[in-house]
């Protein structure tokens, strides 16, 4: 005898836990233009200092002068470098609650809570990232150590840089430099230095990736858009933190989209 098998009924889907998301203004534009203006000029800086160490092209012909040009490439992509440098460290204490120097710091209980969380979400104890609408506290110190990096390649390119040009002005403020580090040691930090910029570009491109579709807060939208969306409960908190008053940051609060964690 045949036994007739009926499929159960299927049942929509009910989500465990749903959030009203508002949009928030967190990433002025000076921020993103100096965001934007360090991975171009890293991305250029990157490719002419490899070739500058070991030439991978070769032009022939009798005007051809490619490491002339690939230098100068690396020179302007140096100075654009210095100036979104420049930019972003006056942006620390003109900017925005979310760009000045105290986002990136843990100096609050909650931005230690941020950090100890984050540390236990990048070691797969904890299966959401922490709430919070800058930076969290691990990303800004991070971010720290890599501004410090790139000072370095900065002021290091320029000692190089002092070498061949012999411009007063550049000796002036770096020519001692060579007094106290060895030429070939400077060359050596500011090649070594590079690599370890494009270990932090991958894992950057990593974490942002991996954070937004787990927040689903349009983090990496909002580096050209300048908006995120945030819950109205960590909304409260960083209010209730920072004593901020909430119509010089946030828009109306209005639902604007749903997030579902269980998806």
């Amino acid at each position: 005898m045949a036994t007739i098998v009926r499929p159960a009924p299927s049942r929509p889907h009910v989500a465990a836990h749903e959030e009203h998301l508002v949009p928030v203004y967190v990433w002025e534009l000076p921020v993103r233009l100096s965001h934007w203006g360090i991975v171009a000029a890293v991305t250029v800086l990157t490719w002419t200092g490899l070739y500058m160490n070991h030439p991978f092209l070769i032009f022939t012909g009798p005007r051809q002068w490619t490491m002339g040009t690939v230098r100068f490439i690396h020179e302007l992509a140096g100075f654009e470098l210095i100036g979104a440098l420049i930019v972003r460290l006056y942006w620390f204490f003109a900017g925005n609650h979310w760009a000045r120097w105290r986002q990136f710091l843990p100096l609050t209980r909650r931005q230690w809570k941020s950090l100890k969380a984050m540390v236990r979400y990048y070691t797969f104890q904890q299966r959401k990232p922490f709430e919070q609408i800058g930076h969290n506290t691990l990303a800004g110190l991070t971010y720290i150590v890599v501004y410090l990096l790139i000072a370095v390649e900065c002021v290091t390119g320029l000692v190089l840089f002092a070498t061949v040009e012999g411009s007063p002005t550049l000796r002036f403020f770096v020519g001692w430099i060579p007094r106290l580090i060895d030429i070939q040691w400077i060359r050596f930090i500011h090649f070594f230095f590079l690599f370890l910029l494009m270990g932090f570009f991958i894992h950057h491109v990593y974490s942002a990736v991996l954070v937004a579709m787990t927040e689903r807060n349009a983090e990496m939208e909002s580096v050209f858009s300048g908006y995120k969306f945030v819950d109205d409960e960590t909304i409260d908190e960083e209010l209730e933190i920072a004593a901020l008053e909430p119509q010089a940051l946030f828009s109306k609060r209005r639902i604007h989209r749903n997030r579902h964690w269980d998806r």
